[in-house]
């Protein structure tokens, strides 16, 4: 395992190599270790995403794909190689300076929508905002309740998860993502959990928000979808197999 500095978020900040650049990876291999078993999910990745651009990671399963998006938002770390993010190189950042530097830059979106149960829509969607102690109370739930206006939540806002649709959750998912401003979203399978007419939604939703200058990478099985992105990424047994623009 590559080894972990303390290297702070500011210190770890360096030029990439375009002002369009957002996400860089060189040389990235990321292997598990189980037992006496060593598994080599990513090999040799090399691979670049310009700011603002919309990226699909399509492959098969177990190629890769998720290990790549937790490189990319710094859940987990590389073996070997650079990984460097709005300007950060993230595998040298610490624990706690990397959990800074994903509450300001990096939003999540997961498959299975990971919303608190008990929370409402409000409540869930205002949390990074909280964690980060961003404003005084009021103002973080007038920014949720913006945000979940903007992804046609209105009037839902007191309802628990329990109460919403799998399409109606994962709204509120996105919303709890977009609420501290990120300049990069990332998407596992945003759609996978989804009937047909709740994932063609959530992927207007996302197109919406792309279509604001926000830069958007998702993992997805479904063709048309990453048909719709602006390229996509084709992932293999751990290689980058093909790149192209839609």
């Amino acid at each position: 395992m590559a080894a972990v500095t303390t290297t702070t978020a500011t210190q770890a900040a360096a030029a990439s190599t375009s002002l369009d650049t957002l996400i860089e990876l060189r040389g990235v291999d990321k292997t598990y270790h189980s037992g006496r078993l060593d598994y080599a999910a990513l090999r040799g990745i090399d691979l670049t995403i310009a700011q603002g651009e919309m990226v699909a990671i399509i492959g098969p399963s177990g190629s890769g794909k998720s290990t790549l998006l937790n490189l990319f938002t710094g859940v987990d770390r590389p073996t070997r190689g650079i990984v460097t993010v709005a300007g950060a190189r993230i595998d040298h950042l610490s624990e706690n300076a990397l959990a800074r530097w994903r509450s300001e830059h990096v939003g999540i979106v997961f498959q299975f929508f990971q919303l608190l149960p008990t929370l409402t829509a409000l409540q869930n969607a205002a949390l990074p905002l909280d964690l980060a102690h961003r404003g005084r109370r009021r103002r973080r739930l007038d920014v949720a309740r913006r945000n979940l206006s903007r992804v046609g939540l209105a009037g839902k806002e007191e309802h628990l998860p329990s109460e919403l649709s799998g399409g109606e959750q994962q709204r509120v998912a996105i919303a709890r993502a977009i609420a501290c401003q990120p300049m990069l979203l990332v998407a596992d399978e945003p759609t996978g959990n989804l009937d047909s007419a709740s994932a063609s939604a959530i992927f207007d939703l996302l197109a919406e928000l792309h279509g604001g200058g926000m830069t958007i990478v998702f993992v997805t099985h479904d063709r048309e979808l990453a048909d719709r992105a602006s390229r996509r990424v084709t992932i293999r047994d751990g290689r980058v197999a093909g790149s192209s623009a839609s």
